[in-house]
C-alpha cells in the first residue's frame, strides 16, 4: 500500500487546494474591480472563471480525504495580483494560469505518477487541460481590449447584452442599451456569451 501521509503527491494537493482558493478569491475581486470599472461583461467572465476554480478546488480537497484529521504544512509562491487596471488582471490571470497548465500540475501529475496514485495524476492532468483553457479565456479578452477592439469590431456583429438579452447588430454596441438602459460594458459578442455567468458582484 502506497504510503499516502508521508507522500510529496499529499503535499501537493493541499498546494494546489491552496492555489485554485486563492484563484477563486482573485478572481471574485477582479470581477468586482472590473464591474465597477463599468466592465460587466469582463467581470462575468472573471466570475466564471472563480466558479470553476472553486470546483477544481473541491476535486482536490477531496482528494485529501484519507488524511482527514491531519495538518499539511506547505510552502508555495502565490501571486498577489492587486490592481485597479483591468488590462493589467486580465495580463496577470494569463500568467499564473499558464504556469499551472505548462509546469506546475504536469510536474504534480509525475511525482502522483511515481508514487503510485494514477487517479490523482490524472486529476492533475485534466485540470491542467482546464487551466489552459483558463489561459486562452483571459488572453482573448486581454488581446480585445488591448487592441481596443473589445467594443469594436471591423465587421458587423451581433452584440447581446448581458443584462436582459437584447442583441444589437452593428461594428460596435450601443453606448446605452435601448431596453434596460445599462451602458455599453453590459454588452460582449453574441458568440462569446457561454463564458459568461454569474450574478452582480455584492457591494
Amino acid at each position: 500500500m502506497n504510503d499516502f501521509l508521508n507522500s510529496e503527491t499529499r503535499i501537493n494537493l493541499m498546494r494546489a487546494f491552496a492555489g485554485e482558493s486563492q484563484a477563486r478569491n482573485r478572481y471574485t475581486f477582479a470581477q468586482c474591480t472590473a464591474e465597477n470599472s463599468n466592465f460587466f461583461a469582463l467581470g462575468q467572465i472573471f466570475r466564471f472563471t472563480a466558479n470553476q476554480e472553486k470546483a477544481h478546488a473541491e476535486v482536490f480537497y477531496n482528494l485529501l480525504k484519507q488524511s482527514a484529521g491531519t495538518n499539511a504544512k506547505i510552502t508555495a509562491g502565490y501571486p498577489v495580483d492587486v490592481y485597479d487596471d483591468i488590462s493589467k488582471l486580465l495580463e496577470t490571470s494569463v500568467h499564473n494560469e499558464n504556469g499551472e497548465a505548462e509546469t506546475i500540475y504536469p510536474a504534480f501529475a509525475e511525482t502522483a505518477k511515481k508514487e503510485g496514485f494514477p487517479e490523482i495524476a490524472t486529476k492533475f492532468t485534466l485540470i491542467a487541460g482546464i487551466e489552459k483553457i483558463h489561459r486562452q479565456r483571459f488572453e482573448y479578452f486581454e488581446n480585445l481590449l488591448r487592441q481596443d477592439k473589445l467594443f469594436k469590431s471591423d465587421k458587423t456583429e451581433r452584440w447581446a447584452c448581458l443584462n436582459c438579452g437584447y442583441v444589437h447588430e452593428s461594428s460596435e454596441p450601443p453606448k446605452v442599451c435601448p431596453v434596460c438602459g445599462k451602458n455599453h460594458g453590459y454588452f460582449i459578442r453574441e458568440y462569446d456569451v457561454p463564458f459568461t455567468g454569474g450574478l452582480l458582484c455584492q457591494q
